[in-house]
């Protein structure tokens, strides 16, 4: 029986970091190119998670740092905020895009540039991190299911 128990232990700890990755799904990645590494860069994403959870932090190695920035509109004006932790609530669908909520790349070791791509690690107070791989697009892009007419 405890040879059992130590079998069912070990397939739960081998399979439980791959059911929190399932917890929170991430699709869209994507940044738009840079024309000097000296700028800041933002990147965006979807993510929708089946529990409650907290987008807690991101690194990336193409950049010292990355912040998760809210944007707040006073009248016509509109400013970056920074905020600590973003609330993901169960089942909702969080998009970061343009003129919204994104992921600021920071002291960007090299500029981007349209056609690679880079990894990106988010840290879920829940899920842990789960690494996406970020596409980058074209400088004037929108997002990254445009249709060219």
């Amino acid at each position: 029986m405890k040879i059992l128990i130590a079998i069912v232990v070990a397939l739960w700890a081998g399979a439980s970091p791959t059911l929190a990755e399932e917890s929170v799904r991430l699709s869209d990645a994507w940044a738009r190119a840079s024309v000097l590494a000296s700028r800041p860069v933002a990147s965006y994403l979807t993510i929708e998670s089946a529990v409650e959870d907290r987008l807690l932090g991101v690194t990336t190695p193409v950049a010292g740092h990355v912040m998760i920035h809210a944007v707040e509109k006073d009248g016509d004006v509109s400013r970056m905020k920074h905020i600590e932790t973003l609330e993901l609530p169960t089942g909702e669908r969080i998009t970061l895009a343009p003129g919204g909520m994104h992921l600021m790349l920071m002291g960007l070791q090299d500029k981007l540039s349209e056609g690679t791509t880079f990894p990106m690690t988010l840290s879920f107070e829940n899920a842990g991190e789960i690494t996406v791989e970020v596409s980058v697009l074209g400088i004037a892009a929108e997002g990254p299911r445009e249709v060219s007419e």
